[in-house]
């Protein structure tokens, strides 16, 4: 009995979104580099041709002008292997998250998503109208249907491809990543294989948009749910897999299993990738940052340098009379280890100036958070006036933890345009800096081993203001993560009054919140898309 083989090629892209020209361009060459690897089908991420999300620019009076340009584009290469692309397409003045296979310059058949996801940083239903049936397309003998992302995290679709002819899935996606994604995703392909009785191939976008980062980690399964292909996660890369089909039945599979990333190893990438996506896309020289010897910078600093390169950034110490030696001393010890530009430029002066003019508006007043956060502001202008002047981004280097509660000053240490560890708890933060050491010791150890300080006071530390940070986290990681009320925390063993405190300093804190830059997403609750409370509400968090 003869077998048939089908060539697949994974074209897991990074794409910069609204670039139509470029974006179709990157399809094109894509495919010839396929066809002369004697692929005999492409398939690229959803939305490819706009980037994902587009938001609101899919709401432009010109995205079906231009979206049937670069069809044409394609069409126009006449490429002869089997182009598997997604796009926005109008039909019948409903606007459809679409899949075209393309073959030849002409076009075989289109697929329309039918599951829009409408929660945490989805708002597909806000622009798609939702499809309802399924498109199989004879590829070389082979029926072989199309899916969007969504699709396969319901078993329906998988059911019609099935009932349909179907012998073959193709899902295009754009999944971001947040942590333990990755190996849930090879759990739902390995269950939609089971109940199609058929191979699925699985296609990602790889790449940072904004605060999202998409993690690549394309892979194929064989019909009985096994993994065959597996692509290396945050890298834009090509990659190949054979199945052989008797009367239409997969029987053979050949392909490239990547070992999985660490959890932690993960985490790191997606910061790293998150910061270069950022920063290049947008045109930005390099970036700068503050470096004070903790280790919120400590961990951020090697973080720009893996994503930019050291010719790229700037570190700059801005020390006053409550700084340490301690933390000077190590802020250059890191800045040396990594080869940074490294400045000092005391506050100082500059501080006493803002108090002089200040004085009669103090008068009779006793010192507080005030002249702190006045510390912090001085950082904030000396850090934007350097971004000003050289066109370098300044990173913030507040974490998770710190954002939460407000731990942060609004237009001092949260001024800049970019935050890394937005959505990196402080425990998580530790945790990352002892990885990130397990490569090269980068970070001075002290810096991971001597208590968080801001160093706005004398012999402060964090924990006079905020409860142990392996409690504090898990209170915040319960509220926010979990939507968990007052009540069930401290049924958890969580002490009242610490419960409630700090349940009250994460609600009175949205507005500083609002007004913080985008960072990298990592959990299914990040500050940002994910979770939108109202700044002025009544509602209290203790039932």
């Amino acid at each position: 009995m003869s077998e048939q083989n089908l060539k697949l090629c994974l074209a897991q892209l990074n794409l910069l979104v609204g670039d139509i020209v470029s974006n179709t361009q990157h399809v094109i060459q894509a495919a010839e580099q396929a066809l002369e690897n004697k692929a005999d089908i492409v398939i690229f991420p959803e939305l490819t041709l706009t980037g994902y999300p587009p938001e609101d620019l899919l709401l432009r009076s010109s995205l079906e002008l231009r979206i049937a340009e670069a069809i044409q584009v394609i069409q126009q290469a006449a490429l002869p292997i089997y182009i598997v692309v997604g796009y926005p397409k109008y039909k019948n003045g409903q606007l459809f998250n679409m899949a075209g296979v393309f073959f030849k310059g002409e076009c075989l058949g289109e697929y329309a998503k039918q599951k829009l996801p409408n929660y945490q940083v989805f708002d597909e239903k806000r622009y798609f109208t939702e499809a309802n049936e399924a498109c199989v397309i004879n590829i070389k003998g082979i029926p072989t249907a199309l899916s969007i992302c969504e699709d396969l995290w319901h078993s329906g679709v998988m059911t019609q491809a099935k009932a349909a002819g179907a012998k073959l899935m193709l899902n295009l996606n754009a999944s971001p990543f947040h942590i333990d994604k990755p190996e849930h995703r090879e759990e739902i392909l390995e269950q939609r294989a089971l109940e199609g009785g058929m191979p699925v191939a699985y296609v990602n976008l790889v790449g940072g948009q904004d605060e999202l980062v998409f993690d690549g980690g394309s892979m194929v399964v064989d019909a009985s749910g096994k993994l065959v292909t597996r692509m290396q996660t945050y890298v834009e890369d090509l990659s190949y897999c054979q199945l052989g089909f008797q009367e239409q039945a997969c029987v053979s599979s050949n392909g490239h299993i990547t070992e999985q990333r660490t959890q932690l190893e993960s985490i790191y990438q997606a910061l790293v990738l998150g910061v270069r996506d950022y920063v290049n896309k947008n045109g930005f020289k390099g970036v700068l940052l503050g470096l004070s010897g903790g280790i919120d910078s400590g961990l951020t600093l090697p973080i720009a340098v893996d994503a930019l390169g050291k010719d790229r950034v700037e570190a700059v110490m801005m020390p006053f009379k409550y700084t340490s030696q301690m933390s000077l001393q190590d802020a250059e010890d890191e800045a040396l280890r990594l080869g940074v530009k490294y400045s000092v430029l005391p506050i100082e002066p500059m501080y006493d100036a803002f108090m002089h003019t200040l004085a009669d508006e103090f008068e009779g007043t006793k010192v507080d958070t005030t002249e702190e956060n006045l510390q912090s502001r001085c950082r904030g202008v000396m850090l934007m006036a350097i971004s000003n002047k050289k066109g370098y981004m300044v990173l913030t280097t507040g974490n998770k933890s710190e954002m939460a509660v407000g731990y942060a000053t609004l237009y001092g240490d949260m001024a800049g345009g970019y935050g890394v560890l937005k959505d990196v708890f402080k425990t998580l933060v530790f945790e990352l800096s002892k990885y990130r050491n397990t490569i090269e010791e980068v970070i001075p150890p002290r810096v991971i081993s001597r208590p968080p300080s801001a160093e706005l006071a004398p012999d402060q530390v964090d924990e006079d203001s905020l409860p142990p940070y392996d409690i504090l986290d898990e209170i915040l990681r319960l509220y926010i993560e979990e939507d968990q009320s007052a009540q069930a925390i401290i049924a958890n063993g969580f002490k009242a009054d610490a419960v409630n405190r700090v349940i009250r300093l994460v609600d009175v804190n949205e507005y500083k919140r609002r007004q913080a830059p985008v960072g990298v997403r990592l959990t299914q609750r990040g500050f940002g898309r994910d979770r939108r409370y109202p700044i002025t509400n009544g509602w209290r968090a203790g039932k």
